[in-house]
């Protein structure tokens, strides 16, 4: 009778270790970066994925988020996630169009109407079209748009009333074609920097002002520096978390289950936090941030905003064309 309890018994211990050892064999770590400040719209995404991922996954898969531009900046990291170099990296939309020109049609001034528009286009059809066509593209893994907000503007000479008030200033911008002719419509002079070169720049006066995602004017303390802010709303922006496709090709099918569930309920997440902190944002800016803001008239910038879409739509190929359609068409 004993060994009759006794087999059953070692033959549970032996295919117990084999399980955890074919489990430890399967055990994926990702490095996931960004390139903002702790505390900023990215480590909400990223930290709640993180949590997320290694939950769902069972801990076989271990998430290293690397912040402030561990890893990389962000001119770089979409590259590095095309050669496999870098796992994972949260990007803002605009520094993706280098790499992927269709993802300038998200970029265009005042293309949301407001943000049920936005939210309908990228959670939507389209949305899904286009991770798709991002990936066949270059490789690269769309895995949640995330938080949609708004760039806002603040600069270091004037209160911004009307469109005229910004003839000549020296504006900060991505280095992106469509940012630099919505300033140069606005009758701005752009400078387009590097991410990482632009407190620098705001702090020596090689610029005079710039615009960021709201979270971002407090997470790198830009209300020190620049007196003046206007929620212009003119870009609005996304920082969608992408995946190489090595770092897909290693997970299991449980464990890319797993990440793209992380991925959408961080997502989510994002969202729900995000939308709850700006007014909280901004209001803190102009309260304990000190910084100035004034009634602008919106009208002349939403004009310039149009000439700037139908300009590129003009420009572009049928498939930059038809994606304007299909968001302009989602407003109905």
């Amino acid at each position: 009778m004993r060994l009759l309890k006794t087999v059953p018994a070692a033959a549970s211990l032996l295919a117990l270790a084999f399980s955890t050892t074919a489990a430890m064999a399967d055990d994926v770590v990702i490095n996931l970066g960004y390139a903002a400040a702790e505390g900023s719209s990215y480590a909400v995404l990223a930290n709640k994925f993180e949590e997320l991922a290694e939950e769902y996954s069972g801990g076989t898969i271990d998430v290293k988020v690397r912040c402030c531009g561990q890893l990389m900046g962000e001119d770089e990291a979409f590259k590095a996630m095309q050669l496999g170099t870098v796992d994972m990296h949260v990007i803002t939309g605009n520094n993706v169009s280098p790499h992927f020109p269709l993802m300038d049609a998200f970029v265009l001034p005042y293309i949301f109407e407001d943000k049920g528009h936005a939210y309908s286009v990228l959670e939507g059809e389209v949305g899904t079209s286009f991770a798709k066509a991002l990936q066949e593209a270059t490789g690269v893994h769309l895995l949640t748009f995330g938080f949609v907000g708004d760039r806002d503007f603040y600069n270091s000479r004037s209160p911004i009333t009307k469109m005229e008030d910004m003839a000549g200033l020296k504006v900060r911008v991505p280095k992106n074609q469509v940012m630099i002719d919505t300033f140069t419509e606005f009758g701005a002079a752009p400078i387009p920097l590097p991410w990482a070169d632009t407190p620098t720049a705001l702090q020596t006066g090689t610029v005079e002002g710039a615009d960021n995602g709201t979270s971002f004017i407090k997470s790198q303390k830009f209300y020190e520096i620049m007196p003046y802010f206007t929620a212009l709303e003119h870009f609005t922006y996304f920082s969608p978390l992408f995946a190489s496709d090595r770092i897909m090709g290693k997970l299991d099918e449980a464990q890319r289950d797993a990440v793209m569930r992380a991925a959408r309920d961080a997502g989510v997440f994002q969202k729900e936090e995000m939308t709850r902190q700006v007014g909280e944002i901004r209001a803190f800016l102009l309260d304990e941030g000190g910084m100035e803001s004034a009634e602008f008239d919106r009208t002349d910038f939403i004009a310039a905003g149009q000439r700037v879409q139908d300009s590129f739509a003009a420009d572009k190929g049928d498939d930059f064309k038809a994606l304007v359609t299909s968001i302009r068409a989602a407003a109905n």
